[in-house]
């Protein structure tokens, strides 16, 4: 007797009116669909919209396993209504991947707080309210570094900072600089600044605090895993909070480079790889109380470089955990989702 097909939805923010007409091959995310279907699964959109919440529902209730493509921060809004919908139906029996709450132990900034002791850790601090953030942001400052300021959900660069102090022995005033896309770096009053950031306190929110790493001109290397294993990687000049060359004006730092995908062979980063896997995805699942079998099937971890080591080797710092809407991955890295998605419905 051969085994019945699993029916899977994927599930993306799109016009609600399209619902009942739009066909994956049609969308970005077309060959994912293609490599489900060569596992033998069924594959049907999901288009989310939170005034189809309840539509959407019905139909997830419907498939086995449902693969989620929504950023946290979006023009048309965020994820308010989608996770608790996402949480109803996965108590229900459907698969989810990536789980709200998953999201919430390993996709939101504050990751770097809570695993800052780890060999991808840096200087981080935690700040969860308005008034920690007005009292111990000066005393930052005026140790004479410049730092990184993420909100505590984002994507696209919304709602990350880079701010120093002009003279760290009087921090009133910060040269700052956003990080979204069009952004220019600027002088202000560090109380100007802080009324700027009472918005991220909003709710559950919170900002986490890294220090600036001077290497961030060398860009950024993101790995892409499906579960537990590195299926690829991207490289890309992340360069949107490094300023403009000396004498230029501030409004004239670089474009971001492209972003370039490899796969999980490329000889040079295999160390980084090896040392993702083996050593600091076991500590962190360990640390966030993670089954790594419960470990999304696409995610990344974006890495800054760190200082050199004595002997002239590259460090890695952790810049941001990506589970929300990962796309695009290398190509590599679409038979094992695929096959990792196939595993989880034949294991519930």
């Amino acid at each position: 007797m051969s085994e019945p097909k699993f029916r899977v939805a994927m599930l993306f923010a799109g016009d609600p009116r399209t619902r009942n007409t739009l066909k994956l091959e049609d969308t970005r995310l077309a060959d994912i669909a293609k490599a489900l279907r060569a596992v033998d699964l069924e594959v049907e959109p999901a288009v989310y919209a939170d005034e189809a919440a309840d539509d959407v529902r019905a139909q997830l209730m419907r498939v086995d396993g449902v693969l989620v493509w929504v950023d946290p921060v979006r023009s048309d809004g965020n994820r308010a209504r989608l996770d608790p919908l996402l949480r109803d139906v996965a108590n229900h029996g459907v698969f989810v991947s990536a789980h709200p709450d998953l999201i919430l132990k390993m996709g939101t900034k504050e990751v770097l707080y809570q695993t800052r002791n780890m060999g991808w850790g840096s200087d981080t601090r935690l700040y969860r309210s308005f008034e920690q953030f007005r009292v111990e942001l000066p005393k930052c400052l005026a140790e004479g570094r410049a730092r990184v300021l993420k909100q505590y959900r984002g994507n696209g660069g919304i709602g990350v900072w880079k701010v120093e102090a002009l003279d760290p022995r009087n921090p009133s005033r910060v040269r700052v600089r956003h990080a979204q896309r069009g952004s220019h770096e600027y002088e202000a009053s560090l109380d100007e600044f802080l009324a700027r950031c009472v918005q991220y306190f909003e709710g559950d929110g919170r900002i986490v605090d890294q220090a600036y790493q001077p290497r961030l001109v060398d860009g950024i290397v993101r790995c892409y895993l499906v579960g537990d294993r590195v299926a690829g990687f991207g490289e890309q000049l992340v360069n949107a909070l490094y300023p403009a060359a000396p004498g230029a004006s501030p409004a004239d730092a670089p474009l971001p480079g492209p972003r370039l995908y490899y796969p999980a062979t490329r000889p040079d980063f295999q160390k980084l790889k090896n040392r993702l896997e083996s050593e600091w995805l076991p500590q962190m699942c360990r640390l966030l109380a993670i089954d790594p079998a419960e470990l999304p099937v696409i995610w990344d971890a974006d890495f800054l470089y760190g200082p050199k080591t004595a002997a002239g080797e590259d460090t890695y710092v952790l810049c941001e955990i990506n589970i929300s809407a990962v796309y695009p991955f290398p190509d590599e890295a679409l038979a094992p989702l695929a096959e990792r998605t196939l595993r989880q419905l034949r294991a519930r």
